[in-house]
């Protein structure tokens, strides 16, 4: 394997993130076509189990090695309540480097501004941002106006507690959208409320290519809010109408993989073979 420099500063040596049972779920290609692998990262309340549900399995189909961590607290990871940011981050930029190559980082949600985190600790070969949540005032406000209920324990501590609505379109049949949402967690205190108050993540390490993608329908991350991520990076969002937040696991989820995987196919030189 070979070495990726990662960047840690001082007072990270001094202050140590405690470290926790991390899970980790992937699915394999049936032929080495020598892609770089996929690590999928989920937003808050979700576990790795939000992608094994349909993107793990069709980006091995297509070729590229997949896998997908469950942050600490989440899915089937270590309990971690005073867990940070910074602590979901390392827990990121750990399970990277314990893959076989140069990783590609897809966050969705929460699990975006996490990647986006990670990047300045960890050299990725590219970057997806998947309905990008990277917090501030003006996010919560605009969580307060669509789901007051929902949103405002988290001001006091609570956890957040996304509609249907807000996560799945109509096209998913209701039977699914209450499985899923019946899986959901939450996050630890300290996390959330970093993501309500807006931590500003540093500059990517290696200016890797960042893709970002949403649905304009999207009802909890706003049409403007896509744009201004996308921005951060040089970029123009990639947007699927029709769409619920969890674009993983509404109706149409093979859409937005796709384009995923198409978009990584066109950098030859930073994403596999030409």
């Amino acid at each position: 394997m070979s070495e990726r420099p990662r960047i840690v500063r001082g007072w990270e040596w001094a202050r140590p993130v405690r470290p926790v049972r991390r899970e980790v779920l992937s699915a394999a290609p049936e032929l080495e076509e020598g892609q770089p692998p996929l690590l999928f990262v989920p937003g808050f309340g979700h576990g790795a189990w939000a992608f094994a549900e349909h993107w793990l399995g069709h980006t091995a189909s297509r070729g590229f090695p997949a896998y997908a961590v469950s942050l600490r607290g989440h899915g089937g990871s270590g309990p971690a309540p005073e867990a940070d940011l910074r602590a979901y981050a390392h827990d990121v930029v750990q399970a990277a480097a314990g893959l076989p190559r140069q990783a590609v980082l897809v966050g969705h949600g929460a699990g975006a501004l996490v990647v986006a985190h990670a990047l300045a600790r960890y050299p990725a070969r590219a970057a997806v941002l998947v309905a990008p949540v990277f917090g501030g005032w003006a996010g919560l406000g605009a969580a307060l106006r669509r789901n007051p209920v929902g949103t405002l324990p988290a001001v006091f501590g609570g956890g957040l507690r996304p509609r249907r609505s807000q996560l799945f379109s109509r096209e998913l049949p209701e039977a699914e959208a209450r499985r899923y949402t019946a899986r959901l967690g939450r996050a630890a205190r300290r996390a959330q409320w970093q993501l309500l108050t807006g931590a500003d993540p540093e500059p990517p390490v290696g200016r890797p290519p960042v893709l970002v993608l949403g649905s304009p329908d999207d009802r909890v991350v706003p049409a403007t809010a896509l744009t201004r991520a996308a921005r951060r990076y040089g970029s123009a969002p990639l947007l699927f109408p029709g769409m619920g937040h969890d674009l993983m696991l509404d109706a149409r989820w093979q859409e937005p993989i796709d384009a995923i995987l198409d978009w990584l196919r066109k950098h030859p030189g930073r994403t596999g073979r030409p």
